[in-house]
């Protein structure tokens, strides 16, 4: 009887412990997603750092890149999905077949609601633009327009 009960608390404790440590090691990219870089500045280092893999897994009609990430990245406390960047004439992204975006953009898709992401965003003092992409999917972009 010890046992059956023991059993399911050792394997909660590990699950927690799993989670925990995983979004302790979590690189995050709060700093950066100020808005006061550009689409080479932000996406260059994460690819150097093999952060995120090297082809876009999909390109935009406006230029904009999507690269999926290698490791566990957060952005204001939250999840990143992925990586979203692009700058005119820098050979690290493709182009789209439409008008690009500006000069250059970047940011992450990250794992929450609009409204919440929103709120974290601007009480770090953020001006980024805040869109919802799916449901619980928001996009949080810095661009030059």
């Amino acid at each position: 009887m010890k046992n059956n009960v023991l059993k399911p608390a050792l394997c909660a404790s590990l699950l927690v412990l799993a989670t925990t440590a995983g979004a302790a090691s979590a690189k995050t990219l709060d700093d950066a997603l100020d808005c006061h870089s550009t689409g080479h500045k932000f996406v260059a280092p994460l690819l150097a750092a093999g952060d995120i893999q090297s082809e876009p897994m999909h390109v935009e009609s406006n230029s904009v890149n999507a690269f999926r990430t290698n490791r566990s990245l957060t952005a204001y406390g939250f999840g990143v999905y992925v990586v979203l960047g692009y700058q005119a004439n820098d050979p690290i992204f493709r182009p789209g077949d439409g008008t690009p975006i500006g000069d250059w953009a970047y940011g992450v898709v990250v794992r929450g609601t609009k409204s919440a992401v929103e709120e974290a965003v601007r009480k770090a003092g953020s001006d980024a633009t805040v869109k919802q992409a799916f449901p619980f999917l928001t996009a949080i972009v810095c661009s030059s327009d």
